[in-house]
Formats: C-alpha cells, sequence, structure tokens
C-alpha cells in the first residue's frame, strides 16, 4: 500500500474526499490541505482514480518530504530516494518545481534544475548514463517548496486530469471540466433529475452531467497516463481497471428523451456545444437551443435543476452592464422556474444581489484563478 495525493481547485476539496471514497477507496483524508485529499490505496486504487474520479486535477505519489536551507540539503535529500526503479536510463525526465515564500530560494528554474542534477546524477552512478530531460518525459517529478519544507512527488497522471479531450472547440474563459464535475457535485444532484443551464457557454456543465449519468469513466477515452511509462506499471491490472469501467457504463437507449437542456444568446456558444457533446459521445441527451435569458421557458413538465455560471464582469463584460441581464433572469425564474433549485457560480460580490433573490447557501470557489462564490436558491 502506497500513499497518494489526488490535487482539485479550491473548494472542492470536501466534493473529492467524498468522491474517492465513493469510487471504494477506504482511507482517505485532507490532513488540512485546502486543495486536494490523501489517500492510502495500492497502483490499482491508482489507475481507477485516475481513470474515475471527475473532481481530481491529478494524482500524485509522495516519494520525499524534507527541510532544505541551501542547494546542497536540496541536491543531497532528493539523492536519498531511488529513481532507477521507475525509469529505464533511455527514458526522460521532467521536473516541474513550485517555490512560494523561501528565504534562500528564489529561482525555481534552480531549484528544478538541482533536483534533476540530483536524479541524472544517480543514474549516472549507477548505470554510467544519464536519461534525458524531456518535458514529455516519462517520469515527471512535481516539487513544492514552502519556505523552508520540501515536498517531491511523481506525477500518476501526465497532462492534466480536466483534459477530458472532448473540448476541441472553446470560447473565451471556459471553465474546467473537472471545476464543473465538482460544482455539480455539490449540488447534491441525484444523477437522473434534469438539468437546465440557461447561460451555458461551451456545455461544460451539461456535458460533465450527461457523461455521469451514462456513467462513463472521465478518464476513460484518454490515450495515456504518464503511470503507464513508470516500471511498476502493472498492464494486466489497468486492463481489468479498464473492463470494469467499460462494464458500469449506462447502455445507450435509442429512444432516450434528452434530460439536459442548454440555452445560450450567442450562436458560436451553441455551435461550439453541439460539437463538445458529439465529441463527448451525449450529445442524444442534451438539447442546446439558441435564446435569451429573457425568453427562457421551461422545458419540461415539472421541476428539475438549474446550474450555471453566468457572465459576472470578469474578462468577458462589464459589470454594470451586467445589473438589468441578472434581473431579467431573475425575473424569469421567478415566474417560469417555481419549486426549481438553482445553483450559480458567481465571481462579483455584487451582481447576484439583482437576482431578488436570496441564496440558501454559499460556498467559496475558485474559478480560473478568480475567487468565486457557489450559490444555491430555493425558487419560490
Amino acid at each position: 500500500m502506497a500513499k497518494f495525493f489526488a490535487s482539485c481547485s479550491k473548494g472542492l476539496r470536501d466534493a473529492l474526499e467524498q468522491e474517492i471514497k465513493d469510487i471504494g477507496i477506504q482511507r482517505v483524508w485532507s490532513q488540512g490541505i485546502e486543495m486536494g485529499v490523501y489517500f492510502e490505496g495500492s497502483w490499482r486504487d491508482c489507475y481507477m482514480v485516475n481513470l474515475k474520479s471527475r473532481i481530481a486535477s491529478r494524482v500524485l505519489l509522495p516519494i520525499l518530504d524534507f527541510p532544505a536551507y541551501n542547494r546542497e540539503e536540496l541536491y543531497n535529500n532528493v539523492m536519498k530516494h531511488d529513481y532507477t526503479k521507475y525509469i529505464n536510463v533511455d527514458q526522460g525526465i521532467y521536473v516541474d518545481a513550485n517555490v512560494a515564500n523561501s528565504p534562500k530560494f528564489r529561482d525555481q528554474r534552480f531549484v528544478a534544475m538541482v533536483v534533476k542534477d540530483a536524479v541524472v546524477d544517480q543514474f549516472r552512478e549507477k548505470y554510467g548514463e544519464r536519461p534525458d530531460v524531456d518535458s514529455r518525459a516519462s517520469l515527471r517529478l512535481h516539487l513544492k517548496m514552502f519556505k523552508s519544507q520540501v515536498s517531491l512527488a511523481i506525477d500518476t497522471s501526465g497532462y492534466p486530469l480536466f483534459q477530458r479531450g472532448y473540448r476541441e472547440e472553446k470560447l473565451e474563459a471556459p471553465m474546467k471540466e473537472t471545476l464543473a464535475a465538482g460544482l455539480l457535485q455539490m449540488t447534491d444532484w441525484d444523477g437522473e433529475q434534469t438539468i437546465v443551464d440557461p447561460m451555458c457557454g461551451s456545455g461544460t456543465f451539461l456535458i460533465e452531467a450527461a457523461l455521469k449519468w451514462q456513467k462513463v469513466a472521465p478518464g476513460i477515452g484518454r490515450k495515456k497516463f504518464a503511470f503507464q511509462d513508470l516500471k511498476t506499471f502493472q498492464a494486466d491490472v489497468f486492463s481489468e481497471v479498464l473492463e470494469e469501467c467499460m462494464a458500469e457504463e449506462r447502455e445507450e437507449d435509442e429512444d432516450q428523451e434528452p434530460i439536459f437542456f442548454g440555452f445560450d444568446r450567442s450562436a458560436k456558444a451553441i455551435k461550439v456545444a453541439k460539437s463538445n457533446a458529439r465529441k463527448a459521445g451525449v450529445d442524444h441527451l442534451i438539447e442546446f437551443k439558441q435564446g435569451d435569458v429573457i425568453n427562457l421557458e421551461n422545458p419540461i413538465y415539472g421541476k428539475g435543476l438549474i446550474v450555471t455560471n453566468p457572465p459576472y464582469g470578469e474578462r468577458l463584460s462589464d459589470p454594470y452592464d451586467l445589473q438589468d441581464l441578472y434581473k431579467d433572469f431573475g425575473h424569469i425564474l421567478k415566474e417560469n422556474f417555481k419549486g426549481w433549485t438553482m445553483w450559480m457560480i458567481s465571481g462579483n460580490p455584487d451582481l447576484p444581489g439583482h437576482l431578488r433573490l436570496k441564496a440558501s447557501r454559499k460556498f467559496p470557489v475558485n474559478n480560473g484563478g478568480l475567487d468565486c462564490r457557489f450559490l444555491k436558491y430555493e425558487i419560490n
């Protein structure tokens, strides 16, 4: 058994912890970390989380934790671990360093170089050769230094897990897939209820919901994970995990009516959303239509859930131009969606007040570096 670390966006830690427990891993804890959780498990569990987590950004294998006050201490401590058990000398390594508040180390590139030197010197001492240093390398090391404390981990994921592969076309300021999935989990959506997104943009909320409804593992279409390049890789175990994931998928029903509905005033946004849904294989579950919020109608005979990421004045619009939009949106909600629940993310503390609705819950989250709130409204 090993200790792994699954990272996530700010505000999603509790949702990620519950998700990993739902995957079937018993020992999961946060250890005071805000943006991720630890879990104890086997390599099989590592494969499962990489394949099935909708919320995790990466899965790391922590290998060293130590203080370093100068170059020699950093180098010598890194040398204490045996890296030759992970890759062969003809494979490459890459070091990603993040340094904050360090009194001795100011240059992240210098820190990455010292770590790289220690690792390649270990190979040179053992084999008389050194591995290449390459950003597409087989062994990817992540170093975090806060003040003088250093944590070093092996990346088992490779490129970030939010890159599902279906978003070939993007709009400006898109929401990451992992954030959309994490926010959906925070709504306590039952997995069956109709979801409407009145300002759907590229459709990320609805596509993530449809993939979850379909029980499709988000990593199933991925070409490669970083753990597949390691000497520890168990191909037979990974094949079993893949088969289990595929067996869990809901069988397609040609007569299935759409249960997710997306609207946007932009024709381009609707075109992109439809393209992304097709690429994700869930276009039959989602109905996208061009339309303004002021003309929004209830698409079903009954109640459901609204989840949306409206413009809030950062990057895309002037907040003073948005006050009328929020007023109109609030009016339409009270007119056509009585009895529904709405969850809305906002990076502007003032605009939600123009809905003339009272939020029953508020959660701090982060969207693309912007501090936001995820707000719940009961529409009566």
